[in-house]
């Protein structure tokens, strides 16, 4: 085969190529054998008409569409291979020539992944990140376990911003109740924002026994269209006023809050080592991050085919329903629980759709400018990381992804590795 490549433009072109008479001949042969079932012929019985009367009474150019059909992918992959390109969408087929005796002439517009031009990508500046811990640091940590491990009791004091009362409610809207504004027992914590606002703020300063009118007015995009900007008076009775009691500071607490220390002292020290370690991870990832935006930023790709664009936004929602549906929520739940359509999502999924096309094309293109590569051992060890992420058996791992799908992510890793690894944080 002799394919031949012209480019029209930065992302397509015509490749040309012929299909040669031998593969033609086999693709008559078995676009012959796929029809021959269906055909009824006097003096034969169903099926079993032979290639001569049939070429006689219908001509083999009937053959041709059914055995382009058979032949051409295959011919097609062949071409692209020969001519060295990577297509990105189904190409556009235009027969060129289809004469009996003779190769076949096509022509198919491609829609190529697009050139892209490096620059700096070793060594760039990135900004210092701040991994010391402070003894304030510390400090607030302990007191989230604090708060954490504080009880409820109940108070004869009048109630103030962060205590807990327990109140009955009834609501009203121009002097008539509406579905949902009711509630007995209800325990709200006062400050914490969660009811309408204005409402908290009312119970500050009474007791438990007290019965308390408190009038809102609903915003004006709350959810309810039908209650939207309305005034509504809550009937509400407080039972009672519970304030939190925070534990002791000691060696006690310590036990409490981590079964590894037995006092606050070695508390304190994993405390702050927990957060070392986690400021020099978030540190690490924060260096990735702005090492890649730097390498990308620094690239040049003329234009992303808009067939690429889709397949990321496609991929990118097939992955997050798929992990809602893992969770136990299906496609139709989802949409239905957060008020979303598909159309939506996939516009949301749009909007930094370029940008991940084009991050994944600069790491490609520095991939093959390192000759970066995979090994046996790394195509194992990846195996196996996804074995156990996914709770799946190896085998079953091996056959649902090739080698070429696995290496392809472990030098993009390694990419990202030497990139982060050569930046110079300033």
């Amino acid at each position: 085969m002799t394919a031949k490549w012209n480019k029209t433009d930065a992302i397509t072109g015509d490749l040309t190529f012929e299909i040669d008479e031998a593969t033609i001949k086999d693709g008559l042969d078995k676009a012959f054998a796929k029809v021959r079932g269906n055909i009824t012929v006097p003096g034969f019985r169903k099926g079993k008409i032979t290639r001569a009367i049939f070429n006689k009474m219908y001509g083999e150019s009937a053959l041709y569409e059914d055995a382009l059909n058979i032949v051409l992918p295959d011919a097609y992959d062949a071409a692209v291979d020969e001519a060295g390109i990577e297509p990105v969408d189904q190409p556009k087929i235009d027969i060129e020539s289809m004469e009996a005796g003779k190769p076949w002439g096509i022509k198919a517009t491609v829609t190529v992944k697009p050139e892209v031009k490096l620059g700096e990508y070793k060594g760039v500046t990135v900004p210092k990140q701040d991994v010391a811990v402070s003894d304030e640091d510390v400090n607030k940590d302990l007191e989230a376990k604090r708060q954490d491990l504080a009880e409820m009791v109940v108070s004869e004091d009048a109630a103030k911003s962060g205590d807990t009362v327990v109140i009955d409610y009834t609501g009203t809207v121009d002097g008539k109740e509406f579905d949902g504004g009711s509630a007995k027992n209800y325990s709200l914590e006062l400050g914490s924002g969660s009811f309408i606002p204005g409402f908290e703020d009312q119970l500050i300063g009474h007791k438990s026994g007290e019965d308390v009118t408190v009038k809102v007015t609903f915003p004006e995009d709350y959810n309810a269209k039908e209650l939207a900007g309305k005034d509504a008076e809550f009937a509400t009775t407080i039972h009672e006023v519970k304030v939190k009691e925070l534990p002791e500071l000691d060696d006690e607490f310590a036990k409490d809050a981590d079964e590894d220390v037995d006092t606050l002292d070695e508390l304190k020290a994993k405390i702050r080592k927990d957060l070392e370690d986690k400021k020099t991870a978030d540190a690490q990832e924060a260096k990735e991050e702005a090492a890649i935006k730097a390498a990308v930023d620094n690239a040049e790709v003329e234009q992303i085919p808009d067939a690429m664009i889709d397949t990321d936004v496609q991929q990118q929602m097939d992955q997050y329903l798929g992990n809602m549906q893992r969770q136990g929520i299906s496609t139709d739940m989802y949409f239905k629980l957060t008020g979303t359509t598909e159309d939506s999502l996939r516009d949301q999924f749009k909007e930094n759709a370029a940008t991940r096309v084009k991050t994944n094309l600069v790491l490609e293109a520095i991939v093959a400018a390192d000759n970066i590569t995979a090994d046996e051992d790394e195509l194992n060890a990846e195996i196996d990381h996804l074995a156990t992420d996914y709770g799946m058996e190896k085998d079953a791992v091996r056959n649902a992804l090739s080698d070429d799908m696995l290496a392809h992510d472990i030098t993009m890793q390694k990419a990202i590795a030497s990139i982060r690894d050569a930046a110079v944080e300033a």
